[in-house]
């Protein structure tokens, strides 16, 4: 992995709609969520759905704790949307591209046999370790227990997504016999060198080093074959180009830009719109068009299938455009050092 939402509690709200004032409406104090009422009922579910023993359960509820921080995280206003030389010089930088090509030389039979396996190129699993956590410098700091259930049951707006996410956790925590008390992660509750969150992890992480066990945390060869996985199992092609930089000149082309992250054009059709550089694109290839502010210029870029698989990691067309550019980066510094 965004709407606007009241941050008010329902009571709250009840009590204005009602003209009954917010005096007569409390909200109960738990001392842990063990205590509480939909969370009782949401462990009776988990028995009945999934097998878990009450005790197991129990002994887990009542040691997650809700985060303020994590809450207020989540439900800051959002800042001033980032233009693309924004966004670029956070994750394009030479420290990042350095740390890159020397993840890639300290790990190169991994990502070199990520890439044989899953045909996903080595240059673009080491850009997205190194967007989502600098190479595992930034793993997370949150436990993972205390997001989502925060988030599960303290913060409506993505509450029965979150709730989705917990019932996974505590599957893959079980499945993998892990700690559930003890994993870290980001405060959405995304976890290891890649940040998958629970569901992710059950679907596409893998014992890439065939050791038994499928560590996305303290174990690369885990993480690089997990973070090609996923892309794989998005129907990553590798072959052609997954982005190519054109040049718009209708100001209604140039406005229909950024309509979606979806490829509903074709290259014909943009072709057929007066957009150039698409040369040696089939006509019938999927595509979506693309507006990227740097201070003095516009770029348009038209992003193809694999840019497409990489918005399936991160819904965004500056994020994969990031991860692109990061990648070539790498690859450029990583050829010149090991004299490829």
């Amino acid at each position: 992995m965004q709407t606007a939402f009241s941050a008010r509690p329902l009571s709250t709200l009840l009590a204005l709609a009602l003209g009954l004032g917010s005096a007569m409406w409390t909200t109960p104090s738990w001392s842990n969520y063990l205590d509480r009422p939909e969370v009782r009922q949401y462990m009776d579910e988990l028995s009945a759905e999934h097998g878990f023993s009450e005790d197991w359960l129990s002994g887990i509820f009542a040691a997650a704790e809700k985060r303020d921080d994590i809450i207020a995280l989540m439900s800051r206003p959002a800042e001033k949307a980032l233009e693309w030389h924004e966004y670029r010089r956070i994750f394009i930088t030479e420290k990042r591209i350095g740390e890159g090509v020397e993840f890639w030389l300290a790990n190169q039979p991994a990502i070199a046999a990520a890439q044989r396996e899953y045909g996903v190129a080595e240059e673009v699993i080491v850009a997205i370790i190194g967007v989502e956590t600098s190479y595992g410098d930034v793993l997370g700091r949150h436990r993972v227990i205390d997001a989502l259930f925060t988030l599960a049951f303290d913060y409506p707006r993505r509450a029965a997504f979150f709730k989705g996410e917990l019932t996974e956790y505590l599957l893959l925590v079980r499945e993998e016999k892990l700690d559930p008390l003890a994993i870290k992660g980001s405060y959405a509750g995304a976890m290891g060198y890649g940040q998958f969150i629970p569901s992710s992890y059950r679907a596409y992480a893998v014992d890439f080093d065939k050791d038994g066990t499928r560590d996305i945390w303290a174990n690369k060869t885990d993480a690089i074959g997990s973070v090609a996985n996923y892309f794989a199992k998005h129907h990553w092609r590798g072959t052609g180009p997954a982005v190519l930089q054109v040049q718009v000149t209708d100001a209604q082309v140039a406005e229909s830009a950024n309509a979606g992250l979806d490829l509903t054009r074709t290259a014909g059709e943009l072709r057929n719109l007066g957009v150039t550089g698409l040369a040696n694109i089939a006509d019938a290839e999927p595509a979506a068009l693309f507006r990227m502010n740097f201070e003095d210029e516009t770029q348009y870029w038209a992003g193809l299938h694999d840019f497409y698989v990489i918005t399936r990691y991160n819904r965004s067309a500056m994020y994969a455009l990031a991860v692109l550019q990061l990648s070539q980066a790498i690859r450029a510094r990583y050829d010149a050092a090991s004299g490829s």
